[in-house]
This record gives structure tokens, C-alpha cells and sequence, in this order.
């Protein structure tokens, strides 16, 4: 007899997390990596393909690509190159070979998507996905946020990636359409601004987008006492130390405006009955949740609003993956089997 299995996968463009009924949790970086040439397959063991971090450290000698960071996926009316296409392949099929899943097993995957990914961008998830589970669903990454938490009644779910932010209005059913909100302000936008403000800043200094990136994510912050960011950067190939103080705060900051314009509108379009409670039940997660003063900064600006709530996840890198596996398990067996082999692009 057949085990089944289920998983949970939180398909971030920075990230991937899985989290599998058999207890394994992992996450790698959402990079894949294509050796250019021979020497660089040698220089890699004789590999064809390697994934996440090592990807990144060797990205002078292969071909880097971000599956999650364009195509379908994340723009509407975006295009998906084969390449694309191949690495969300292998970027999934590592992710679920992680879980050490007996040979056999039935294979049931809720996977998690940016929460106005298009019907496009859905079914290349699917493609991909069918080639190592048994059925998959594509589910709004803030509602598996949220499922897993249980904040399933007036609920409003900030879900802060690298290439979106997503939210989703929770009222105890599955969210339409109209419930969604994604703006394209997100960790990356942010390493970008960051980078621009330095460059004004300071144009003598060198730097490249990763080491923008790794201060952000070290010192990221939008509160006014928040402590110093001095680094060193290069100036003709010489060190000197930067004070990036105000430019990292700017740069994160640059993420709460549309995100209360997004909280806002999702309020105002409710049922007015249900407004307030809503409002004072936000639910802040995503790798972005870990920029300090984030909550804070939210509430702050929805006092002119009447004030606001926001409650940030204590295990960002799972919630997704967690919520998406609890959706997986509380799915009667019967559904499953309707749709085993055939691909489900929402739950809605």
C-alpha cells in the first residue's frame, strides 16, 4: 500500500520553503545555476546544475536565473522563456527532493503563489510541479499565511516578498479576485533604491546588488532610532567606511506608502459593518516582516484611517509553507482523488 504524502511549498522569488507531513522542513534560495562552459561544469564537480546559495557564491562561472523573479508568474501578460521554464523545473524538483520522500508515495502539494498571479503563471507552476507530485493546487500565498495561523475571520494579510508584496482580505471562505491586492514594491525594489541612494550619496564608492543586498538585510529597519549602518565599500579599488544610515532607512521605508494604500483600499471596499475590526486585525509576513519597525510603521500610518492593528508572524520562512501544508492535510482524501493527475490552478 501506497503512503501518501503531503507538502506544503511557499514558492518565493527569494526563498522556496517546503514543509512535508513527514516532519522535514528545508528552504533554498530561489537561484538556479547553469555551468557556461566546461571548465565551470569541472570547477563544479561535473555537475549540470546546482541551486540556491551555491548558486549565488559561484555566479561568475554559470548562468544564474531567478525562475520566480518575471514570466507569468509575477507580471500579468509576462512572458515565460524556455529557461525560465526549466529552471522553475529544477528549482521544484530540488525543493521537494529535500523532503526525502519514500519512492512510491503518493504525492499531494499545495503550492503558494503571489495572490494575483495570472491563470498563466498558475498553470506554469502546475507544469512544472506535476512532473514529481501526484496533484498539486495553487493556492494566494497570504491566505496560506493565514490558514495556518488560523486567522481565518476579518483579516487583512501582508505577505512582503523579494518581488511583490501580497495581500489578501480573509473573511472565513476562500478569497476571490476582488479580496486580492499585489503591488510590486518588495525586497528587490528595495535593494534597487537602496543602491540608487548610494550611488547619489556617494558615487566615488563601489558596490554590486548583492552586497546592497546582504546590508539590507543585515541592518534593515524604518524606525528613526534605529542603529547605525556603517560598512565598508571600496573607492578605486581602496576600502573606506560608509555611514548608510539614512539611505537604508529610506530604502525601507520606500515599502509602507503602497502598502497602506493596498491596506486601505482592501478596507474601504468591505463591508463597512466589518471595517474596523479588520483594520485591527493585520497580519504581517514574508521576508520583508523581518524589517524592523515594519508593524510599527504600518500602524503609524493607518492613524489617519482610525488607527490599525498588525500582528508580525514569529517564523516567517515557514508561515507560508506551514499554512500551505495544513490546507494539504485538511483536504478530504476524496478531493484529492478527483483530481489526482490533473492540474488544479486555484482554490478558489
Amino acid at each position: 500500500m501506497t503512503e501518501n504524502i503531503y507538502l506544503g511549498i511557499d514558492l518565493g522569488t527569494s526563498r522556496t520553503s517546503i514543509t512535508c507531513s513527514n516532519g522535514t522542513r528545508e528552504t533554498v534560495w530561489s537561484y538556479v545555476g547553469y555551468p557556461k562552459d566546461h571548465v565551470a561544469m569541472k570547477a563544479l564537480g561535473g555537475r549540470s546544475v546546482i541551486y540556491g546559495k551555491e548558486a549565488v557564491e559561484n555566479r561568475m562561472s554559470v548562468e544564474l536565473v531567478r525562475p520566480l523573479a518575471g514570466g507569468s508568474i509575477k507580471k500579468r501578460n509576462g512572458k515565460d522563456t524556455d529557461e525560465m521554464k526549466r529552471a522553475l523545473r529544477d528549482l521544484l524538483e530540488h525543493a521537494i527532493g529535500l523532503a526525502n520522500i519514500p519512492a512510491g508515495s503518493t504525492i499531494y502539494s499545495v503550492i503558494g503563489a503571489p495572490a494575483e498571479a495570472s491563470v498563466e503563471g498558475k498553470a506554469a507552476i502546475i507544469e512544472a510541479a506535476t512532473s514529481f507530485v501526484d496533484s498539486a493546487i495553487v493556492c494566494s500565498e497570504p491566505f496560506a499565511v493565514a490558514y495556518g495561523l488560523d486567522f481565518l475571520n476579518d483579516t487583512l494579510v501582508i505577505d512582503v516578498g523579494a518581488g511583490t508584496t501580497d495581500l489578501c482580505r480573509v473573511h472565513g471562505t476562500m478569497p476571490q479576485p476582488e479580496d486580492q491586492r499585489t503591488h510590486e514594491v518588495g525586497g528587490d525594489h528595495i535593494d534597487e533604491f537602496f543602491a540608487e541612494l548610494i550611488t547619489e550619496r556617494y558615487p566615488e564608492a563601489q558596490h554590486s546588488i548583492n552586497m546592497v543586498r546582504a546590508c539590507k538585510e543585515k541592518h534593515a529597519s524604518v524606525s528613526r532610532n534605529m542603529d547605525t549602518v556603517e560598512i565598508d565599500l571600496t573607492v578605486k579599488g581602496k576600502p573606506q567606511k560608509f555611514d548608510l544610515t539614512e539611505c537604508c532607512y529610506e530604502a525601507c521605508y520606500s515599502l509602507v506608502p503602497p502598502t497602506v494604500e493596498a491596506l486601505q483600499d482592501l478596507i474601504a471596499t468591505y463591508d463597512p459593518e466589518f471595517q474596523a475590526k479588520m483594520r485591527n486585525n493585520i497580519l504581517l509576513g514574508g521576508g520583508g516582516s523581518q524589517i524592523k519597525g515594519l508593524g510599527r510603521a504600518i500602524e503609524d500610518a493607518l492613524s489617519e484611517y482610525g488607527g490599525g492593528k498588525v500582528t508580525t508572524v514569529e517564523e516567517p520562512q515557514y508561515a507560508g509553507s506551514n499554512g500551505a501544508l495544513k490546507i494539504a492535510l485538511d483536504m478530504p482524501e476524496e478531493y484529492w482523488k478527483n483530481f489526482q493527475n490533473e492540474a488544479v490552478t486555484n482554490t478558489e
